[in-house]
Parts: structure tokens; C-alpha cells; sequence
């Protein structure tokens, strides 16, 4: 498992949920960024009326894993009994 938390934007497009735990699919050691954005996805499909996509907040946002930010796409990077955030742009930023 990891614990996944969603800030601002990012919550909204999860409906609302600020924090989850989420099981690594069987057999998978570690995700990549590629494969943590497409589970979260998988669990959060249909955006709540009136707020983007979660794919689209993913894609834009910043992603710790306990803390540092994940910037390798492709690495293994996420690994049971981690933490996640999701951190979308603030203030346009």
C-alpha cells in the first residue's frame, strides 16, 4: 500500500478525496510516475461535474514521494509504505 494525498485541484478531480490508501497492483515492486499517474486514474475515471479531469491535473502536477519531488517519468520511484502528494499549480503558477 501507499498513501496517496490530494491537494487543491487534484482533490477536486478525486471527488473530493484528500487522502487514500492504494494497493500496488500484484506483483509490481515499484511504480514509475507513468504507472502511478495511470493507476490513480483508474481509480478516479469521471471527474465530479464542473472540475477537470484528474488525468489533466496529473499531468501538470508535482509529484512527492515522501517529500522529494519525482521527475524521472520512467524509474521505478514509488514503493510500498510510501507517501505521495499531489501537488497541482498554485495561483496559476
Amino acid at each position: 500500500m501507499i498513501e496517496v494525498r490530494y491537494f487543491a485541484a487534484a482533490r477536486a478531480a478525486a471527488g473530493g478525496t484528500a487522502r487514500e490508501a492504494v494497493a500496488l497492483p500484484p506483483r509490481t515492486d515499484a511504480l514509475s510516475r507513468e504507472q502511478l499517474v495511470a493507476l490513480l486514474v483508474s481509480l478516479h475515471p469521471d471527474p465530479p461535474a464542473g472540475e477537470p479531469a484528474l488525468q489533466q491535473v496529473l499531468d501538470r502536477s508535482s509529484v512527492l514521494v515522501d517529500g522529494v519531488v519525482l521527475q524521472d517519468d520512467d524509474a521505478p520511484a514509488v514503493h510500498a509504505g510510501m507517501r505521495v502528494d499531489v501537488l497541482p499549480p498554485f495561483a496559476g503558477g
